[in-house]
């Protein structure tokens, strides 16, 4: 993620969804609903369009269908050094004036880079709508890809890459996850790529990066917010329609063969303490049975009352945090459940204990109030994100892009309430194997003679 020069605070205008008891008989699906005009110019351009007037700012989305997933073997890292090459300027807003601009009229920048895509947003007065849609379509006209750019660029990734990974002994951990779980597809590297693929980056590779990924029929452009769908339409019309699209290159992803057997990875760093992470390939992001397994990450490993904390931060007091996720990207998922121990406590008494834990749900259903606080846990955090318009752009960009349905938001909501303790047991079944786990362990250097 690239940060920007200047972080002005906004007072989003939030939207409080209170509901009475009338309400909570029907499904939130059908309670939660906000409108959305969707339209696609002649080059391909997807433009969405959500009005919000509870106060006078606007969020302005752009996403790329790009990650580290569409680079070559060799080039990693390319997606993300790209989102920082984006702020390098252009003759009309040079690299200084582009955040000098934004930050004189009361904006908030932001860009990010994932394994399937890759995000640009802007949060500002709604005044200044033809301000910012002016800027991002000139940038992805004639943004500045030099030699001295990608020069300056490069180091500031290289510099982040030491900072969050090879410095930081939960970042190696993160990327020897990605690595274990997969051996095939391009989620094995890293989204920061590797160093001596950095180096390896051209200005040629750099240009024809650009121009094939960043064209408008491989975008999606989110406004949300306080203004007219009427004039924002005409502005997008105006300023992108001129754009030519560019043909984006048909790639056919390795495909992640089947786990046959548990596998292993040991980190040594200078650490005080053994972190171990245990981690399961499961389905992509709008699979039926990513769903329950979002709320088994739940009752496993998310607060206090979570099984995890209470064996082994409460109740066995061996580790100082214990937590599970399921994280779910375009291609496929990974089912993760970490453990930190305190000083001077084994591995492997804690690893048996995670895959305790892990098994208990293959064999045993998850009890009413589990799965009642976890629902409402979850769903309640996912309605949370669509108060604000920044976060509803950012949701209805991330549904489209993933599945080309923004609407797939509601129906994930929908999809939660109805999860049973069987469906979870199914699922636990189904991919909580002993043949499909991956132990990841980080150990502190001086263990290294065991």
């Amino acid at each position: 993620m690239r940060l920007s020069s200047s972080l002005i605070a906004l007072a989003f205008g939030c939207v409080s969804i209170f509901l009475s008891h009338a309400q909570a008989e029907e499904s939130l699906s059908s309670q939660i609903r906000f409108k959305v005009e969707k339209f696609t110019l002649p080059n391909g351009l997807t433009v969405l369009l959500h009005e919000d007037h509870s106060a006078p700012i606007i969020s302005y989305n752009t996403w790329f269908k790009v990650g580290s997933k569409n680079e070559e073997v060799g080039f990693t890292g390319l997606a993300h050094l790209f989102e920082h090459m984006m702020f390098t300027g252009t003759k009309k807003y040079s690299r200084d004036r582009f955040d000098l601009i934004l930050q004189s009229n009361g904006a908030v920048n932001n860009a990010f880079t994932t394994q399937d895509y890759t995000g640009y947003y802007e949060n500002l007065p709604s005044s200044k709508l033809e301000l910012i849609v002016d800027m991002e379509a000139d940038r992805l006209v004639n943004l500045q890809v030099t030699e001295e750019n990608l020069k300056s660029e490069r180091e500031v990734v290289k510099e982040e890459r030491r900072f969050r990974v090879d410095n930081n002994p939960m970042g190696l951990l993160r990327e020897g996850i990605f690595a274990t779980v997969f051996r095939a597809h391009p989620y094995k590297w890293p989204v920061i790529g590797y160093m001596k693929d950095l180096n390896a980056v051209t200005v040629d590779k750099a240009r024809q990066f650009f121009k094939t990924y960043y064209s408008p029929n491989n975008a999606v452009i989110v406004i949300a917010g306080d203004f007219k769908s009427s004039a924002a339409k005409s502005l997008i019309q105006k300023y992108y329609t001129h754009i030519p699209a560019q043909e984006i290159p048909k790639r056919t992803l390795a495909a992640e063969p089947q786990q046959a057997s548990g596998r292993g990875q040991l980190i040594r760093q200078p650490v005080q303490n053994v972190t171990v992470a245990l981690a399961y390939r499961v389905p992509a992001a709008g699979n039926a049975d990513v769903y329950p397994l979002d709320l088994l990450s739940n009752i496993l490993g998310q607060g206090s009352s979570s099984r995890l904390h209470k064996r082994l931060v409460y109740n066995q007091q061996t580790a100082t945090s214990a937590s599970a996720s399921n994280y779910s990207l375009q291609d496929h998922g990974i089912f993760q459940v970490f453990a930190s121990l305190k000083p001077g406590q084994a591995a492997d008494p804690v690893q048996k204990a995670l895959l305790a834990e892990v098994w208990r749900p293959r064999n045993q259903l998850v009890t009413p109030e589990e799965l009642a606080k976890a629902k409402k846990q979850v769903i309640q955090s996912y309605v949370s994100q669509l108060k604000t318009v920044s976060g509803k752009a950012e949701a209805i960009a991330q549904n489209e892009i993933l599945f080309g349905d923004w609407e797939q938001l509601f129906k994930d909501l929908e999809s939660y309430e109805k999860v049973t303790a069987e469906q979870i047991k199914q699922v636990a079944n189904k991919y909580l194997t002993p043949e499909r786990a991956n132990t990841i362990t980080l150990l502190p250097s001086q263990q290294a003679g065991q």
